[in-house]
């Protein structure tokens, strides 16, 4: 998008990110310890529509406002991310039901009275192993490093509404 300065030049006017918008960010998510638990960088960025993507609550808002070529870090805390861990997800197994090949850390799918969920392997035991139903990144706060790419402001604010006669 430009607009033309009083000298006749075109001067390119940055796009803002709303709700609505479009926009293309490349994204690195750190836990407070700095260990990287997910990035875009080297890979094709994240394409989302902000409002209608799924993100996680603080990343969208983090987004709001950032210009294309914007850059920032940004903190979030559970509750505007995976929420807190819930204590009462958790789960003992006979070993015996599960993969031979299991390490705490590992994701399994298992079928609850919800339908399908992904559990982690928590601990280890003799003849039982805990599995954990809470997303891994619960109860953690995240730190994520921004570079917006792209944005597309889909929604027309400035369109004027005919009047009905």
């Amino acid at each position: 998008m430009s607009n033309i300065t009083k000298n006749n030049k075109l001067k390119k006017v940055s796009k803002m990110i709303k709700k609505g918008s479009k926009v293309k960010v490349h994204y690195t998510g750190k836990l407070t310890n700095g260990k990287v638990f997910d990035t875009s960088v080297e890979k094709e960025p994240l394409e989302v529509v902000v409002g209608q993507s799924g993100l996680i609550k603080g990343f969208e808002d983090g987004l709001m406002g950032m210009k294309e070529g914007e850059k920032k870090t940004i903190e979030i805390t559970p509750e505007d991310a995976y929420g807190q861990l819930i204590e009462g997800r958790t789960q003992e197994v006979e070993k015996s039901m599960l993969p031979e090949e299991i390490q705490v850390g590992m994701a399994l799918q298992a079928n609850g009275e919800v339908g399908t969920m992904v559990v982690t392997v928590k601990e280890i035991k003799e003849e039982t192993v805990v599995l954990d139903a809470n997303h891994p990144l619960a109860g953690k706060d995240l730190i994520f490093e921004l570079e917006v790419l792209e944005v597309t402001n889909t929604k027309k604010t400035n369109a004027k509404k005919k009047k009905k006669k």
